[in-house]
């Protein structure tokens, strides 16, 4: 069975520069695995935080799965992540100290079928960023395009 659920968050690159990536497992209720599998999840506005020792992703919508009975699940719920406890104290400790922030990148299906989440410990990036940012895109696809013609 070929999996093929690769949901990614195309504003965090623009929004953030990335410094480390991570993978992280998630624990999901039976009716959000089903949604997640049938591709019905938004990581747009998500981002993780650390509360007593265990990290946590926040506004990640999982959509409620629609042959479900009245006990499906709530959409906005904090899903907990599975870490490493080295990983987390490493997390907690440069989150603190500077400003740095945890966001999510990725949501897929591993080869054995678990819901995985890749994080970024990230850094915001100010406008003059993206400006710059786009300035480089614009130019890579400028000198590709004229690559392409010669």
């Amino acid at each position: 069975m070929q999996n093929r659920i690769n949901i990614k968050n195309k504003r965090a690159y623009f929004d953030y520069e990335i410094l480390e990536k991570y993978t992280a497992g998630l624990i999901l209720t039976g009716t959000e695995i089903k949604s997640v599998r049938t591709g019905k999840v938004s990581l747009g506005d998500s981002f993780c935080y650390i509360k007593e020792g265990e990290v946590f992703v926040k506004n990640m919508n999982i959509a409620e799965y629609k042959f479900a009975s009245h006990y499906n699940h709530d959409p906005n719920r904090d899903k907990k992540l599975l870490l490493e406890k080295q990983e987390i104290r490493k997390l907690l400790r440069k989150t603190r100290e500077t400003g740095l922030t945890l966001i999510a990148l990725r949501l897929f299906i591993s080869d054995r079928g678990y819901a995985k989440l890749d994080i970024a410990l990230a850094k915001g990036k100010k406008l003059y960023d993206k400006r710059e940012s786009i300035k480089q895109k614009d130019n890579k696809r400028q000198l590709d395009r004229m690559q392409k013609h010669h």
